[in-house]
């Protein structure tokens, strides 16, 4: 038979064996689709659901912070400075690459499941990255526990999308392993049991997926390459870049030519709001990236202190990014909208960034404390805004694919924000140092950043700190300007209450 013959077979398979719209309500306990959903749980289940929900974004964001901390540290025992961008863009890399696949995963298939799945896969990375003997298998382990993140972050907010009513998720989706065996997850429109494999095959849109996913690779590695490893004008730049560029273009096309059946149904991106949302979330990430990668750098370099104790001085911007979101939650649920924080986000992210930048070899207590904590108010108040907005405007069948776009646009943020950070900061510190000690800069990038002292002739050690501090501070003000220009992202985005919405469903 051939493959389009038994392609046929598949969809006809399908249509006779999935049930109808009608049928999948009358399943949820929901005979009219019009009438919004009242079988939402609550109680325990809804608790232990949240805390289990908690507890897996946790390790997500622990890795995170738990890895920019670090980084000074791991620099310093493997010798490889020149690899600090490597540290965080090769997570980030396959946690952006996948995480259409895994919106369409979420679609097609079990939640509960493709959830637990990503948990495994992160879990593999985390402990090739424990055990990890030299700076390329820890690259290596990154990259594995990235491609599992993928699928642990949207898969958070799909589960509270499927569990909770809208005017009740924003502050649920601040709070996000043991629940996830334990409750049981309202399916949403499945491809069912017994098709065949080649319906599977179609509908994950293979020929969408190998365009996009090494386009974003070549793409982030041309970004993360250029001007540090090789110079903008190199072929191992140009061409990768040029590929990853070739490569979207053609996952675009796809995407139309595919039409519903795409990755990214082009539906979604005629909703401005959406489009809007990935604007804003792309930008505010990569502001938000451009600053917590490198801040510890900052306290262990300049300050002179441990890797543990510069992850303790990092607290006040954590800890803000903690309290506002819940605040930003809270007063969506209370007034209903959710531009209102949009704006106060950018707003305080900016003004955030803009006195961090100014810290000094002499920056006291107070200063970098309360400036942390601006920036991170900002980000805290932005940070759930676009996936909020895009579940106000997307019907309920779109919710999976919607989540992902904009965890996509969240991680590409941060990826090309970490690697054209890297590229910045590598070359404004390599001419810094030149031109405070001459031939000696090629020491500095090839010693950690807490072994200046030991490495530096200590005649030229206070110039060199100092070249090493304003490299830092001038690589941030990537940050402003993104922080910045996240406001246009807001300006587009729709006036649209999150409780008429839920009233509504």
């Amino acid at each position: 038979m051939t493959l389009e013959g038994e392609n046929e077979k598949a969809k006809s398979a399908a249509t006779q064996e999935c049930p109808s719209t009608e049928e999948s309500n009358a399943a949820l306990g929901n005979d009219d689709p019009s009438t919004p959903r009242t079988d939402y749980p609550s109680g325990l289940r809804l608790t232990s659901l949240i805390v289990g929900l908690c507890l897996a974004v946790l390790l997500v964001a622990l890795d995170n912070t738990i890895i920019a901390t670090a980084i000074p540290r791991i620099s310093d025992d493997f010798k490889s400075l020149n690899d600090i961008g490597w540290y965080g863009s090769s997570y980030l890399l396959t946690t952006c690459a996948f995480q259409l696949f895994f919106g369409k995963l979420y679609t097609l298939f079990d939640i509960k499941w493709v959830f637990i799945m990503a948990m495994a896969i992160f879990e593999v990375g985390s402990a090739i990255c424990g055990a990890a003997p030299t700076s390329e298998a820890l690259i290596v382990g990154r990259a594995i526990a990235g491609f599992g993140s993928a699928g642990i972050f949207q898969g958070a907010f799909i589960i509270i999308a499927y569990s909770v009513p809208l005017d009740k998720r924003p502050m649920c989706a601040v709070a996000m392993v043991t629940a996830i065996f334990a409750v049981r997850i309202p399916k949403q429109k499945n491809p069912c049991k017994g098709t065949s494999w080649i319906f599977y095959l179609n509908e994950l849109d293979p020929i969408g997926t190998v365009c996009f996913l090494p386009g974003v690779v070549c793409l982030l590695l041309a970004l993360q390459w250029g001007g540090t490893q090789y110079s903008w004008s190199s072929g191992k730049v140009i061409g990768p870049l040029v590929l990853g560029v070739v490569l979207l273009a053609a996952f675009f096309v796809v995407q139309v030519w595919k039409a519903d059946k795409a990755t990214i149904p082009p539906r979604i991106f005629r909703q401005r709001t959406v489009v809007s949302a990935c604007i804003f979330t792309l930008l505010l990430n990569a502001a938000y990236f451009a600053i917590v990668f490198y801040i510890p750098i900052w306290f262990q370099a300049i300050k002179g202190v441990s890797a543990v104790k510069s992850g303790i001085m990092c607290l006040p911007m954590i800890l803000s990014v903690v309290i506002f979101s819940l605040v930003a939650g809270g007063g969506v649920t209370v007034i209903g909208h959710y531009v209102p924080f949009a704006y106060a986000s950018c707003i305080l992210t900016t003004i955030g960034a803009g006195l961090i930048t100014t810290f000094d070899t002499d920056t006291g207590h107070p200063k970098w404390i309360g400036y942390q904590f601006l920036f991170g108010a900002g980000v805290g108040c932005g940070i759930q805004l676009g996936i909020i907005a895009s579940q106000v405007i997307l019907e309920e069948a779109d919710i999976a694919i919607g989540t992902a776009i904009i965890t996509f646009c969240q991680m590409l943020g941060g990826a090309i924000s970490v690697s054209a950070a890297q590229s910045i900061f590598g070359n404004l510190l390599w001419n810094k140092v030149s031109q405070t000690v001459g031939g000696s800069s090629n020491i500095i990038t090839h010693v950690g950043a807490t072994d200046l002292k030991d490495a530096i002739d200590p005649r030229f050690y206070d110039r060199v700190l100092g070249a090493y501090n304003n490299a830092l501070t001038e690589t941030w003000y990537v940050s402003v300007a993104l922080a910045a220009l996240s406001t246009v992202g807001v300006i587009g985005m729709e006036w649209k209450s999150v409780k008429k919405s839920a009233a509504a469903m």
